[in-house]
């Protein structure tokens, strides 16, 4: 999660330094129109400011952050609702995040760590999982559409944040330790493409007794710098493909302005937990694999702390230069790469809504843009609420109207039938028919036909509850020609309606269901098999008169 440091007033007053500030002009907040690049091909590396793949193109991350692995739970929150994960995970590459954050804690990624609340009807193929486990179907089923996956150890226990990377019970060796483990595990899964060190370092105690942590302030204990290269390092050398992304301080001597001695004079400039690299130019991160470092600020709204630079009369037209001075340059001045790892607002200051519009266009849009991950899917994130409303199925479309325009969609994630984006919650446990942003065509156009009498299909009932029930439909091709692309379809009784479905693209047109092959896996051989899941509104029912490419199991 995210704290800021306060500025003004208090004994976690702080002050803003007025020198440095680098001159910036007003941004527009009308975006161009996003190029539609998805994520890249292969493994990701840097190349001065831009994050590119493996051959060469230019990649912009516009993801969204899904937390719980780092709580008490130890696994996604939201698991308990009646959307299941499959049909999250459909909904957010919809509305065009391409790139999941997950937050973890070392108490997650314990042997023997158990996951807790999960809603067993729902998510059946979760039951008896542990929380490296269930984050490794999701780590699949993401890249399945297109997405790719960034790990942010979070907290070092669930019990909460530290200033530092390490308590008196996590040591800096479990903490590497435990990121080796996890660079091991998904070394040949270029889904993941990284780790983001340790979530949100911060200042603790006073100058000059400054106990939390610092930049570039040489102190092996207390030196974020030093401690991200020796993490980072270890963590190359385990999977050397795998961007490092490393976020700010909050101080850079690690120490709360001491305002209360009477002197600001020398009182240092201050911002947001993680979010100040201004020291990271003068002390830059240096890791043992080159075109790996990509740096990563939070930033946030009124909504979670009130800001000095909120009451600026010249609001927002201050913030573009508040940005460059904490991390933008390190982009304009073509240093590094920026993922802004988290920032979020619940828009209920009308400043919020200025400051979300500011920051996107700030950013930039298109490939050449800067990377985000936006906080939060959840809804249950106290300071900023989430894109998902409490149901975990409806959208909150005030905060996605914002983003949108700014979203590059995954390559091959395109709607799987998930929830319509809107605001109305529904009556139902699962929501109504999609509405696409690009609808899809509601019947496919087959390129190979299959030979007659050439498919079966199974169906199974996997779980059912009021109102609604979740399927699996399994067909065979039994012809002699391969299928590509193949496409099932189906008919339901009047009133079953579809909320969303996996391993295919699966849409609705009155009582017919097509199930179209995805871009990742367009053929279907003889002999083979694909198993469509669903769930669907009303009562439940075994699909009828099911087909193969035109051809009758």
């Amino acid at each position: 999660m995210h704290r800021p440091t306060a500025l003004g007033g208090a004994l976690t007053a702080l002050a803003t330094a007025a020198a440095g500030v680098l001159v910036a002009a007003a941004v527009s907040t009308t975006p161009a129109a996003a190029a539609t690049a998805g994520t890249g091909t292969g493994y990701l590396h840097t190349s001065g400011n831009k994050i590119i793949d493996s051959t060469g193109a230019t990649v912009r991350l516009t993801g969204i952050n899904w937390f719980g692995m780092e709580t008490d739970n130890k696994t996604f929150h939201g698991l308990w609702s009646s959307n299941p994960w499959r049909g999250q995970l459909d909904t957010m590459a919809r509305l065009g995040y391409n790139t999941l954050r997950v937050p973890w804690s070392d108490d997650a990624v314990k042997p023997g760590a158990t996951a807790s609340g999960i809603n067993d009807f729902v998510n059946p193929d979760l039951v008896g999982l542990s929380p490296l486990q269930i984050l490794d179907k999701v780590v699949d089923y993401a890249g399945s559409k297109g997405m790719r996956i960034i790990l942010d150890r979070h907290r070092p226990t669930s019990a909460g944040q530290s200033p530092l990377w390490y308590t008196s019970t996590v040591s800096e060796a479990t903490w590497i330790a435990d990121w080796k483990m996890m660079a091991q595990r998904y070394a040949n899964n270029p889904t993941v493409i990284g780790a983001d060190l340790h979530n949100e370092p911060h200042a603790e105690g006073t100058n000059p007794a400054a106990t939390g942590a610092c930049w570039g302030c040489g102190d092996t204990a207390r030196d974020w710098r030093l401690a991200a290269e020796r993490a980072g390092n270890a963590i190359l050398g385990v999977q050397p493909n795998w961007l490092i992304f490393v976020e700010g301080v909050s101080c850079p001597s690690g120490g709360l302005s001491n305002v209360w001695d009477g002197d600001t004079s020398n009182d240092e400039d201050c911002g947001w937990w993680g979010g100040n690299l201004s020291k990271a130019g003068q002390f830059p991160v240096r890791l043992n694999v080159a075109n790996r470092l990509v740096y990563s600020p939070h930033e946030y709204a009124t909504s979670v702390y009130h800001q000095a630079w909120f009451d600026d009369p010249t609001y927002p037209a201050n913030m573009p230069a508040i940005w460059d001075k904490y991390w933008g340059y390190l982009y304009k001045q073509n240093i590094a790469p920026i993922m802004m790892g988290e920032f979020g607002t619940t828009l209920q200051d009308p400043k919020d809504k200025v400051w979300l519009q500011n920051l996107l266009a700030y950013t930039g849009s298109g490939v050449n843009g800067m990377s985000f991950t936006y906080w939060s899917w959840n809804p249950n994130s106290g300071d900023t609420g989430g894109i998902a409303n409490d149901d975990w199925t409806t959208i909150n479309q005030a905060k996605q109207d914002i983003i949108q325009p700014y979203l590059i969609p995954p390559t091959g994630g395109g709607s799987t039938g998930g929830p319509s984006p809107t605001g109305t919650p529904n009556t139902s446990p699962a929501p109504t028919t999609p509405a696409p942003t690009t609808p899809p065509p509601t019947t496919p156009a087959p390129t190979t036909p299959a030979p007659t009498g050439g498919c079966t299909a199974t169906y199974k009932q996997v779980n059912a509850w009021a109102g609604g029930f979740q399927g699996e439909l399994t067909v065979k091709n039994t012809g002699t020609g391969t299928l590509n692309p193949w496409s099932a379809t189906w008919t339901w009784p009047s009133g079953v309606t579809l909320a969303s479905g996996w391993n295919a693209t699966v849409t609705q047109s009155g009582t017919t269901v097509t199930a179209a092959a995805p871009d990742w896996a367009k053929t279907l051989a003889p002999g083979a098999s694909v198993t469509i899941g669903f769930t669907a509104n009303g009562t439940a029912s075994a699909p009828g008169g099911v087909k193969l490419n035109g051809a009758t199991c």
